[in-house]
């Protein structure tokens, strides 16, 4: 946010993160956005907008979320070297008065084979406990990644492209 340019302040939303029985990946991600940006747009003044962002890994049909402890990490990480997977990150724009728009923005990871030795080592760093999927692509977790197809911002978490045109199409409808 910060290279935009434009004034900020962070803030988080208490809700409860968690996959409503049969709801598909995609949903659950943009779902997860509106909610927080609506939970902050309704304690801002009206010239302000939130921005509410959620990304989650798709590993075949499981979603991989931040991880509960090092053992999850450890089992999530296990689980992902050596494969592809599916980063979605997810934004909602919503105002005081409840107005949203969302979208959501798909890269695929394939990540290179690595050992448990370098799996324990990156965990005992705690980058990967607060990251979806256990792993940071832009901190010490880039040494997991193979190659990406799509755009890194999404992988990072803030789809820059997408919130241009969540933002040209808020301005195009006042």
């Amino acid at each position: 946010m910060e290279e935009t340019g434009l004034s900020f302040e962070t803030q988080t939303p208490h809700i409860p993160e968690t996959r409503l029985i049969g709801e598909a990946p995609f949903t659950y991600a943009q779902r997860l956005a509106q909610e927080k940006a609506l939970a902050i747009a309704i304690t801002l003044d009206s010239d302000s907008t939130a921005i509410g962002c959620d990304t989650i890994v798709i590993l075949g049909d499981d979603v991989l979320e931040k991880p509960a402890d090092p053992a999850d990490a450890e089992t999530m990480l296990t689980r992902l070297s050596g494969n592809r997977h599916v980063v979605c990150s997810a934004l909602a724009l919503a105002e005081w008065d409840g107005w949203t728009i969302f979208g959501s923005d798909l890269t695929t990871v394939y990540f290179k084979p690595f050992t448990h030795d370098q799996i324990r080592d990156y965990i005992a760093t705690g980058e990967p406990m607060d990251k979806a999927g256990s792993y940071g692509i832009q901190g010490m977790g880039a040494f997991l990644v193979d190659r990406i197809d799509g755009n890194l911002d999404t992988v990072v978490g803030l789809p820059r492209d997408l919130l241009n045109k969540l933002a040209r199409q808020r301005l195009s409808g006042r």
